[in-house]
């Protein structure tokens, strides 16, 4: 009952922290309601990877064609997409339970609230046991924002949750929200013959990439049959009918537009899980729905500490376990170095990929820096053209004084592998022509790397 840590929650940032913790020689214990391995693991992260992979296996025997091979027409099974998906959620999950066994971890089954400073009090079928720690890590992670005007009823009205486990295929759905999770799901449904429209609040999808990233992406996705509808909010959805009518007005021109489909989506960010665990008894100071933390994630009160999607930081998996890792060996006495945050790279897994690290060229002469910009397309990649996956492009940014690299941003076949080449060279301040100088290897798409570096100050051999 007496630990030296307890984490509520075992998402991608409670489990890796209970696990670390270990390691460093804790007594640790870990509070979780649902499955180990949080959102992430079984609704998040991973099995929305496998219906990615489902929807682009599907394409490339659809243009088998293409690549000299001559088959019958495939046909997308939707049932059995969603159970590979299931099924490989639950085998990571069940991965999770190894490592919690392995590591000497004990799980604690149910809701975890905080009673004391040193007391987490856990229900569980209307039964309550206290257990007490010397220290605690709130990481109960976060859901899917509700938006006022799309009440999800879970069947014409849906998150993601349910859209990764619906039991039909619809033949249309509206997506509202624009973000990683929005475009990956208009991806996968558009993939398999669901007629897909996009809406977007804001003036660009993907709003918080670069400017020319989002215009690729709109580009790739229209030619693939998404409709796409930016500068326009959602007002209502009537679902009296049989299907869905959704009403939607222009920010700029105020002119109104149904859209009619089978299911809406609503993507439009997350909430952090923050209610009903205590916070209010221990006087821990939230902003905004969020626990407010310093740089080693302590709240405002001692021995309580917050990682993950309830901290105002970046929401993604890596990020949650960067934090977990880093708060445990503060407990532990040790000396971390804080998260540089503006070195966190971001990606959504639609086809082609997105991901990006650093400032984008926006952002980088807001803070006043003089810029080199080098862009390299995948047209010119022959690694890209063997592989027919000519979309997009590597587009490198840096200070044109010292050649800082201030950003990366990518679209095109296995970026999201690709990025984390620029984060580390960013983490160990390596400069422009730094890589311009490393061989990289041929025929690779990591080479457009190399190359939109070598644009960027004048060296560029391929275009």
């Amino acid at each position: 009952m007496n630990f030296d840590l307890i984490v509520i929650g075992s998402g991608p940032g409670g489990y890796v922290a209970a696990i670390r913790a270990t390691q460093l020689g804790l007594k640790v214990a870990v509070v979780e309601r649902e499955s180990l391995g949080g959102i992430c693991l079984n609704w998040g992260c991973i099995p929305t990877k496998a219906l990615l992979k489902s929807a682009q296996v599907f394409e490339y025997i659809s243009h088998a064609k293409d690549y000299g091979i001559t088959i019958g027409k495939p046909e997308a099974n939707f049932v059995d997409m969603v159970k590979r998906s299931r099924d490989v959620a639950s085998k990571m999950s069940k991965g999770v339970n190894f490592l919690m066994d392995k590591n000497k971890i004990t799980v604690i089954k149910g809701e975890g609230k905080l009673t004391a400073t040193k007391k987490v009090a856990v229900t569980l079928e209307g039964k309550t046991q206290e257990y007490t720690a010397k220290n605690i890590i709130i990481a109960t992670g976060a859901r899917a924002r509700q938006l006022p005007n799309l009440p999800v009823d879970g069947v014409k009205i849906i998150e993601y949750r349910k859209a990764m486990s619906l039991p039909t295929q619809p033949k249309s759905m509206v997506v509202v929200g624009s973000g990683a999770i929005g475009m990956e799901f208009a991806y996968f449904y558009n993939a398999i013959g669901t007629k897909v429209t996009v809406v977007e609040y804001l003036d660009a999808v993907l709003p918080r990439e670069d400017e020319e990233i989002s215009k690729e992406i709109t580009k790739v996705f229209k030619k693939s049959g998404v409709t796409i509808v930016t500068g326009a909010a959602v007002q209502d959805v009537d679902t009296k009918g049989a299907g869905c009518k959704v009403r939607v007005i222009n920010n700029k021109t105020k002119k109104e537009e149904f859209i009619e489909c089978d299911v809406v989506l609503s993507a439009a960010g997350i909430s952090p899980n923050t209610e009903n665990i205590g916070l209010e008894t221990l006087g821990i100071k939230t902003e905004k729905g969020f626990i407010n933390v310093d740089k080693f994630y302590q709240t405002n009160v001692a021995n309580i500490f917050a990682i993950g999607d309830v901290i105002p930081t970046q929401a993604l998996a890596h990020v949650a376990s960067a934090e977990g890792i880093i708060c445990v060996e503060k407990i532990a006495g040790h000396h971390p170095e804080p998260i540089d945050y503006n070195n966190i790279p971001a990606c959504t897994y639609c086809s082609p990929e997105v991901a990006s690290v650093g400032y984008t060229e926006a952002q980088a002469k807001e803070k006043g820096y003089q810029i080199k910009v080098g862009k390299f397309p995948f047209s010119a990649s022959g690694k890209a053209s063997a592989a027919g996956a000519n979309a997009g492009f590597v587009k490198l940014i840096f200070d044109a004084k010292y050649g800082e690299i201030l950003g990366a941003h990518m679209v095109g076949l296995n970026v999201t592998e690709m990025i984390a080449e620029i984060v580390v060279a960013r983490k160990l301040e390596t400069t422009g022509m730094d890589i311009v100088k490393t061989v990289h290897p041929h025929p690779t798409m990591s080479e457009a790397i190399m190359e939109a570096a070598a644009a960027a100050y004048g060296e560029v051999i391929h275009l």
